[in-house]
């Protein structure tokens, strides 16, 4: 067998071994495509506007039953933005990065974040290519200082301390991408190298931990736009375990997910955009059964403080986009579920170096997911190699979504400082 057959192979096996286990890699996407072209098309009017003043919203919210194939379309869309110039991160929504707390959501993005090329790291990659007498450094900089800048003072000192640093031996310029990435930074460290290098005695004031997050954000899509990307791409996974968060908490996910989906008023050209990816139930069972439009911003506002008032107008506007906003998952009609199947017994036959013959499947119905049709093909395949006589007979048993209360969930309230 020829070094190029054997690859073949291998990239068919690995499709198929990601598809029959409901996972959305990147050989099984290319082997599928995504079969949402509206999602498509907004997606990419979405990434042509990244970097302009934005008024409306620079997000969109995607809906689809379980195993509808969220995860696969996230997927397609990951590598739609990393072939034109983003930097991508994915971000699964879980109790170790709830919606609610922006530092964690940060450094999940950060961790997962990868440049166009396909590497991970794209943090430490977009800051070790910083070129400080380039005009997209001077832009950077020019943005992140004033008055007016959306962000701290921490962020124009770290960046012009940055390529003064780099060359030392005391792992400081380091230490700067660390905080940019959501890291503390001794402030005594900071004057210390400012004054080494003229820049007097800066402030630089404490800043709560969430509205850090934001700004490093905000940040750090700059930061890869002076890198030479087009902007930074944020791809939120199983939003829905919103539902099962306590009232305050999910009070605070709400407000997060309007915050990701609409403007940010503070900076409005940011070149960041975010897709967020929820079950298409959840109007009808949390925000209509838990009666979430009325309940949550009532005891919110309940608090009777400046903040909580902000958080349930924010929450309000997030609910009234999981209403009307949702882009529903397009269900297979049969020329598309015709391909996948030609497409899936093609590459079967491949992976396991025979002649796949024709299975039953699943009967076609409105209500069946592209993954239950896929899964029972692949299944089918699977035991007819085995045994050419046997007639497999798939049956799909429905899994619904739980949205009960995980106290457990919640983290404590983090009142950290910088």
């Amino acid at each position: 067998m020829t070094r190029g057959r054997t690859n073949d192979r291998l990239a068919a096996r690995r499709a198929i071994e990601a598809l029959r286990s409901g996972v959305p890699s990147r050989d099984a996407v290319a082997a599928l495509g995504s079969g949402q072209a509206e999602i498509e098309d907004r997606f990419t009017a979405l990434l042509d506007g990244i970097g302009t003043v934005r008024r409306e919203n620079r997000g969109l919210l995607l809906g689809g039953g379980f195993g509808a194939g969220k995860s696969h379309v996230l997927e397609h869309l990951t590598h739609l933005a990393l072939d034109r110039g983003h930097a991508v991160s994915r971000i699964v929504i879980s109790k170790e990065t709830p919606l609610h707390d922006p530092a964690k959501v940060l450094r999940a993005a950060v961790e997962s974040a990868v440049s166009p090329d396909g590497a991970i790291g794209a943090v430490a990659e977009a800051a070790a290519g910083l070129d400080p007498g380039s005009p997209a450094f001077a832009e950077l900089l020019r943005w992140c200082s004033g008055s007016g800048a959306p962000v701290d003072e921490w962020f124009p000192i770290t960046l012009t301390l940055f390529p003064l640093v780099q060359a030392g031996e005391d792992n400081f310029a380091d230490a700067i991408v660390r905080y940019w990435s959501g890291d503390k930074l001794a402030v005594a460290e900071v004057r210390r190298h400012a004054k080494f290098a003229g820049m007097g005695k800066p402030a630089l004031a404490a800043v709560p931990a969430r509205e850090l997050a934001r700004q490093r954000f905000r940040f750090l899509a700059r930061l890869f736009v002076a890198a030479g990307h087009q902007g930074w791409v944020l791809l939120f996974d199983e939003a829905e375990l919103i539902g099962r968060y306590t009232l305050q908490q999910r009070g605070r996910s709400y407000a997060e997910l309007a915050r990701w989906l609409g403007p940010d008023s503070d900076d409005p050209a940011a070149p960041l955009a975010a897709v967020v990816a929820m079950t298409d139930d959840f109007d009808a069972a949390v925000l209509t059964a838990k009666n979430d439009r009325e309940v949550v911003p009532a005891k919110l506002r309940a608090k009777q403080t400046t903040e909580w008032a902000d958080i349930a107008c924010r929450a309000e506007t997030a609910m009234g986009l999981i209403e009307n906003d949702m882009l529903l998952l397009d269900a297979p009609d049969d020329a598309e579920l015709d391909h996948a199947y030609r497409r899936l017994r093609a590459l079967h036959s491949q992976a396991f170096d025979w002649d796949a013959p024709d299975v039953t499947g699943l009967e076609r119905l409105g209500t069946t997911r592209m993954r239950q049709y896929v899964r029972a093909w692949i299944n089918e395949w699977d035991l007819v190699r085995l045994d050419p006589a046997f007639q497999p007979d798939s049956q799909v048993t429905p899994v619904t979504s739980n949205y009960d209360e995980l106290p457990e969930l919640d983290w404590p309230e983090d009142r950290d400082q910088q």
